[in-house]
């Protein structure tokens, strides 16, 4: 739909699609939208990879944050689930979900006793990097009345948490070995999509100190959707983390391991302004699509207008720029948007609004959405 170079705009309401008419009637916009077919598409997807590559799929929960989500998953084939915080863990549990890896250190006397009291319940696995995490830990065994299992975390060029040299990789195991109540279970691991031959060097030195000091890896955790396609090429891998798969965005689509026919979820909004040829405000702003860029050009893609662009934000106000493009939406038309980064979407919502291709089907809600601690 083309619009005149006028700042006046037509009387005639748009045709909306027959969904998002509906959607928009019964929940209003901006409204955060998952196809399940689709999303349903990208956990087998993700399971197939795994199982070709003989490794365990254990799927971080930090961006669809749902024990319904998770189940699906599980039932599916995976062995576990990935949290990034134990609130997300708590969440979880209380949804029935066992088997649980925080990837993530744990510090302070309030976070350990929730941990002791978790690990009682379901079977948990601890990440740490450093001395002062580890040395917490057997509090939360005592509490709990059993071992825990700890992996330690290795960087090996993301640069961002973890142990820089396999020596202090080896060093921690010891230390978890030798601490009461904590059992040393493996490495944790996010190579760069780059660096997997990095990480492998890192792997065979670790686990030579390892040997050396009567210890061994039973868990070799890898991890990142931009990595399923190097699923398998770590020897030694045990399992594999993904999270944003599932849904899948505009960043994944970016890295060439998406399309955007596997993108789940899409933010519905209205154009609630067009006081000018080549702009116009749609009603999803900052506290919608988040400020995320992820170095993408604009704020995400506008499914009915691929050439436009959401050049900027206020909190409400999602600034459309359509110099680029002589098809133009009017107002009040409900546009479909593929966010650039989707896990900091989902955290925005109380709901995910649930949809089977062109069929409304309900709602769901974003359990542990805001569990930080």
């Amino acid at each position: 739909m083309s619009v005149t170079a006028t700042t006046s705009q037509s009387l005639d309401q748009p045709a909306a699609t027959p969904l998002a008419a509906e959607i928009a009637r019964i929940y209003g916009t901006p409204a955060v939208v998952i196809d399940l077919d689709i999303v349903e598409a990208n956990i087998a997807r993700l399971q197939a990879a795994c199982d070709a590559a003989g490794v365990a799929n254990r799927p971080h929960i930090k961006t669809h944050k749902s024990p319904v989500l998770a189940r699906l998953q599980v039932e599916a084939g995976a062995r576990g689930i990935t949290c990034q915080k134990l609130g997300e863990a708590e969440v979880m549990a209380d949804g029935g979900l066992d088997d649980i890896l925080i990837s993530y250190n744990i510090l302070g006397e309030e976070k350990l006793g929730r941990l002791g009291a978790l690990q009682r319940r379901v079977r948990m696995i601890v990440a740490a990097d450093n001395p002062v995490t580890i040395s917490g830990l057997p509090r939360a065994a005592e509490i709990a009345g059993r071992d825990l299992e700890v992996v330690i975390e290795c960087d090996t060029g993301r640069k961002r948490a973890g142990v820089e040299t396999p020596g202090e990789a080896v060093e921690l195991a010891k230390m978890v070995a030798a601490s009461p109540g904590l059992r040393f279970a493996g490495f944790l691991m996010y190579p760069p999509e780059n660096g997997w031959e990095r990480t492998q060097t890192f792997l065979d030195t670790a686990n030579a100190g390892l040997h050396d000091a009567g210890l061994k890896a039973d868990i070799v955790s890898t991890g990142g959707s931009p990595n399923i396609p190097n699923i398998g090429k770590l020897k030694g891998a045990t399992e594999h983390r993904a999270g944003t798969s599932i849904f899948n965005d505009r960043m994944q689509v970016a890295a060439g391991v998406a399309t955007l026919e596997n993108c789940a979820l899409n933010v519905y909004a209205t154009v609630v302004s067009r006081a000018a040829p080549e702009r116009g405000i749609l009603d999803a702003g900052s506290k919608t699509l988040t400020s995320d860029v992820g170095g993408l050009d604009g704020h995400g893609l506008i499914l009915e207008y691929p050439r436009a662009r959401i050049a900027q934000f206020a909190e409400e106000h999602g600034f459309l720029d359509l110099s680029g493009t002589n098809e133009r939406p009017v107002v009040g038309e409900v546009v479909r948007i593929v966010p650039n980064h989707v896990c900091v979407v989902v955290n925005m919502v109380d709901r995910l609004i649930t949809v089977r291709g062109d069929k409304l089907v309900g709602e769901l809600p974003v359990a542990a959405r805001g569990k930080l601690t």
